[in-house]
Formats: C-alpha cells, structure tokens, sequence
C-alpha cells in the first residue's frame, strides 16, 4: 500500500478531526488531504515521477509533514535533509543519492547541480493533483538516513510496507491510536521524531508541532496548553525534566505515554522517569530496523538495567564473530530481523555487507540477553576498547560515572597507545570542576583496575549529533597517542 492513503482514508472518516498544529496554524484531515493532493499535483508538474529521490529540506512544520505526503503520493522517494546542516554537507549527500529536486526553506543556497526549490516556486498544479495515489507491489518511502554528518550519512531504503509494519509496534507494543494528542518534540528530519509523527497520522490522532531548543518549562506548558496524551523525547531532553523543579512537571505526570528513544538510560534515571510518569516506555530502536526493544515499568522491575523485551514480530540474537548465537548472559554482536527492517544501503551495497547479512540487521550494538530475554546494551562494537588484549566495554564505565552526584554526563573513549594498545579516556560533563581524585577512587570502588580511565576530561558539554547521540569520534580527536 501507499502510506498517503491513510490521509485520504482519515480525510472520509473523520474530515474535520484536527491532524496538526504548529503554533497559530492547523488542518483538520480534510484540508490535508487537500494540502496533500495539491503539492503533489505542483510536483508532478515539475516533473517529479514515481522512483525519482527528492531532497526535503524543510523546517518543523506543517508544510514538511504535507510534503513528506505528497512524495509518497506520487509514488518518489524522500531524502531526509537537516536544514542545520552546512551547503557542503546537503551537497555532498544530494549528489550521491542522486537527488531529481530539492525542496528547502525560502532563499535557499543552491547545492551543485541538483535544482533547489522553495515550496513558493513550485509550478501550479496540472489536472494531474487529482489523479490516484501511486500504487505498486513495492514502493520505497524513503532513505531514512543513519545519523550522524561526519562523513556521508548512510541511506537504508524503507519501503511503505516496512514503515507500516514499524507502525504496528506503535499501535500493538506502545498503545498510539487515534485519541491521541501527540507532541512531536524532536526534529522531523530525525527518524523517531518523523516517524511517530506519521504513525499517529495513519492512527488518525492529532500532532502537535513543537521542535526543540525549549526548556523543561517551555515543554511543559506546551503539554498543558494542548492537552498532550503522548510524546518522545531523546535521553538529553529526558534528563533536563529530571533536574526539573518537581512542581512544575504535572502536564509530564498526566500524560498517558511518554517514550524516550534514541540512547539508552541508566537505571537510576529508568527508576526516576517511572516515578514522574506512570506509563514511561523505553523504546531502543535503530534507523534501519525500526524497533528492537520496550522496556516497561514491569521489565524494569525484573531487570532495571534492561532496555526491555523484543517488540511484536522481531526476533532478536546475541551472536559471536561467526555469526553463531551465544547462550544467555553472554556478551557478543547484537543482531534482529522482521518485516520492518531495511535490506539493505541504497547506492552502498559494500557498506552494508557487514550490517545486513542473511536476513538479519547488524545495528553495531554489543548486548547481551538473560534467560527472561531482557536485552542488555553493553556498548557500541565500534566503540570496544582493546587494552593489553583485553575487551573493555565503555557503556559500564560510562554508566558508573553517571551514578557519581558531582557528574551529569560521561562519555568513554579508547586513547591510543604504543604500549597497551588502546588506554581508557572519561569525558565529563559536571557543573562544578571535578575532583580527579575522587573520581579515581569512585571508579576503583565499583570496576576491576583494568577498567579505569587513564583520564578524566571535564568540558562543558557533550558534542552530539542531529538525533541527540554523543560523537566519540569529535572526542577522540582531542587526544594524542601515547
């Protein structure tokens, strides 16, 4: 099927049920619809056919989700593009997934060959805005872009069959429906952010724009003033709630569901988001397979330092470097499978050879599963530290470090070295200078000694990417061999 039936089908059942807000501005489904089959009817008579990639470089609005509808209307392919991201960078990426147009904000710089548009300068539609939605055995969606603008993002290819079935987990594992009054939070370039968004559309709830910078304050009175049921949040949004005036956090408290995706949290801060929200869901997932995990009030009673139990219809393994499963409570590659993962990179099937392989999708997680299936994020394989020959996994150092009063965030970073191979540094995040000292002993109280940082680093904040995740790449690169 084609996901822009779903406003149609909405747009007949409930015509004047509102499906967004941003700000002053809504549309009820039947003016989507409309909003809809118009832009896609000005594509088409740009030329835009069914299987062309087309850039969509807008803000966080109203218009992105319309024409995020109206490319899947017709049939071509989304490329999903951060209107923070520097001319260079939107370039380089156009050019490579071979873009027929670019759709972008109002004065707009040109990127290289590929012809650049605002919504304003698209012709008129034809009498083609009225013609059928494109229908066909298997029609790609989008690329929905690995994160990270160091280098080329990687584009899996989605197709709407496989975004549906990533919907179902929404609707079965997380309860989204038609009720909801869902505040899109995060950026609609960002994968979560655009696909809960769409999720609670083809539901037929209403989103209500609302992208970040806010403050805990600014989100919620958002909450209160449209009467939130639901809304995601990244872990760094999270946890400006958790250091919140507790006063001020009752449109948190009432909601009916608040997910946080994106990286894991630590178990402390699992126990404290369960206190503020009685229906807080853990939702570990990745760009090209969609969900993997829920962790839930119940698993984390069970196994707090879980991020859940498989979503419906995924199956999930911990596997060795033979791609052999290993038992439980044993450390190796993670890997999952359904019928909401990608096959594979588009124009990058090298790349992938490593990440898709048999059926199943390597995110790049170590992990571990118990006995009671709850999985075990124990860190990025990229990101494993070899010293002296031994593996030592950052995301448990990280996490000791989080536990510390004086420390709000940590990252663990391998450090070369002619001796040992790799060494151990902690980059600190705290609003007082830290004490090296007492960090030292911390970390000795509660990890072997091969586990201890050389270093400890205090900065100002962690660099991160679009999608919230921290760059250890930026980190490393502040560090000279030893």
């Amino acid at each position: 099927m084609n996901l822009a039936e779903a406003i149609e089908v909405n747009a007949k059942g409930r015509p004047d049920h509102v499906a967004l807000i941003e700000k002053g501005r809504q549309l009820t489904y039947r003016e989507l619809a409309d909003e809809v089959r118009l832009s896609a009817g000005r594509l088409t008579a740009k030329g835009v056919s069914a299987g062309d990639v087309v850039g969509l470089c807008l803000g966080d609005t109203i218009d992105h989700m319309v024409f995020i509808y109206a490319i899947a209307r017709i049939g071509a392919v989304i490329l999903p593009m951060d209107v923070r991201w520097t001319d260079a960078e939107k370039t380089r990426l156009v050019e490579h997934f071979g873009a027929r147009l670019v759709i972008a904000e109002e004065g707009a710089a040109p990127l290289g060959a590929i012809e650049t548009l605002a919504i304003a300068d698209l012709p008129p539609a034809s009498e083609m805005q009225d013609k059928e939605v494109f229908q066909a055995v298997e029609i790609p969606l989008l690329l929905s872009l690995s994160s990270g603008t160091t280098g080329r993002p990687k584009g899996p290819r989605i197709s709407h069959y496989q975004m549906l079935r990533r919907f179902w987990t929404h609707w079965i594992n997380l309860g989204l429906n038609s009720t909801d009054r869902y505040v899109s939070a995060t950026p609609l370039y960002f994968g979560g952010g655009r696909t809960f968004a769409m999720s609670v559309l083809f539901a037929g709830g209403t989103v209500i724009l609302f992208p970040p910078p806010f403050d805990a304050s600014e989100l919620c009175a958002e909450l209160l003033r449209v009467s939130a049921t639901s809304t995601f949040l990244v872990p760094t949004q999270i946890r400006k709630l958790l250091i919140h005036d507790s006063d001020g956090l009752d449109p948190v408290r009432a909601l009916r569901l608040l997910i946080s995706s994106g990286a894991p949290l630590d178990a402390d801060e699992r126990v404290a988001i369960d206190a503020l929200c009685v229906n807080f869901i853990e939702y570990y997932a990745s760009t090209e397979g969609g969900g993997v995990s829920i962790g839930t009030r119940d698993t984390r009673l069970l196994q707090p330092n879980s991020v859940g139990r498989p979503v419906f219809g995924v199956d999930v393994e911990v596997v060795d470097e033979d791609h052999l499963p290993l038992p439980p409570d044993m450390i190796g590659r993670l890997r999952y499978r359904g019928p909401g993962v990608a096959s594979g990179y588009f124009n990058e099937a090298d790349v992938g050879q490593d990440t898709f392989r048999d059926g199943w999708f390597y995110p790049g997680d170590l992990a571990e599963i118990d006995v009671a299936g709850h999985v075990l994020l124990r860190g990025r394989s990229k990101d494993l530290i070899i010293r002296g020959g031994i593996n030592i996994y950052p995301g448990e150092i990280e996490m000791i470090l989080r536990e510390h009063p004086a420390i709000s965030e940590a990252a663990v970073v391998g450090w070369p070295s002619s001796r040992l191979g790799e060494e151990i540094a902690a980059f600190v995040v705290a609003p007082a200078p830290i004490d090296e000292a007492d960090l030292r002993a911390w970390c000795a109280e509660r990890l072997a000694p091969y586990k201890l940082p050389k270093t400890f680093l205090q900065i100002g904040d962690l660099p991160r990417n679009s999608a919230g995740k921290v760059l250890k790449v930026s980190l490393a690169s502040k560090l000279q061999p030893l």
